[in-house]
């Protein structure tokens, strides 16, 4: 299910913590699995659930309640927009609806070249440099005018 690469990255993972915690790697180990394969499905959360020794229940519990873990494929890129109201404030919801426009999508959708998928998000902690865009769930973006965001999607072509 999932490369011997990636397994010996969950058992750092697991490493990490007393043997009657195994259940403390389940974001890590589900990191590790979406960055192979890109996204989560069933399948593979029960095999990783399975591997850490919990139930595919408490897996699930952890993957649908933090917005990182993609339970539907998506884009090459996906953009997550923070509209909570600090960056609300500072332009965070016209960045979402230039976003938007420029793309041609709504949130939770991806764009027909399976480029782009746009997703709103919650606060990134950093409500000094609002607007905030988050790249695949690793590259924060700061300050997002019309402007940086058209030279980000340039950059990412």
């Amino acid at each position: 299910m999932l490369s011997a690469e990636s397994l010996k990255q969950i058992d750092t993972e697991l490493a990490k913590f007393p043997a009657d915690q195994r259940r403390s790697a389940i974001m890590g180990a589900l990191r590790i699995a979406q960055t192979e394969k890109g996204w989560l499905a069933p399948e593979t959360i029960a095999f990783v659930a399975d591997y850490i020794g919990i139930t595919a229940a408490q897996a699930y519990e952890v993957a649908t309640f933090y917005n990182m873990y993609n339970l539907h494929p998506v884009g090459k890129y996906k953009l997550t927009v923070c509209t909570n109201l600090p960056c609300a404030l500072r332009g965070g919801v016209d960045t979402a609806r230039y976003l938007q426009e420029k793309l041609g999508i709504g949130f939770g959708e991806t764009t027909p070249d399976g480029k782009f998928t746009l997703v709103e998000g919650e606060c990134m902690g950093a409500c000094g440099d609002a607007p905030v865009m988050l790249v695949n769930n690793h590259k924060m973006c700061s300050f997002m005018t019309a402007e940086a965001i058209d030279q980000k999607l340039a950059e990412l072509g």
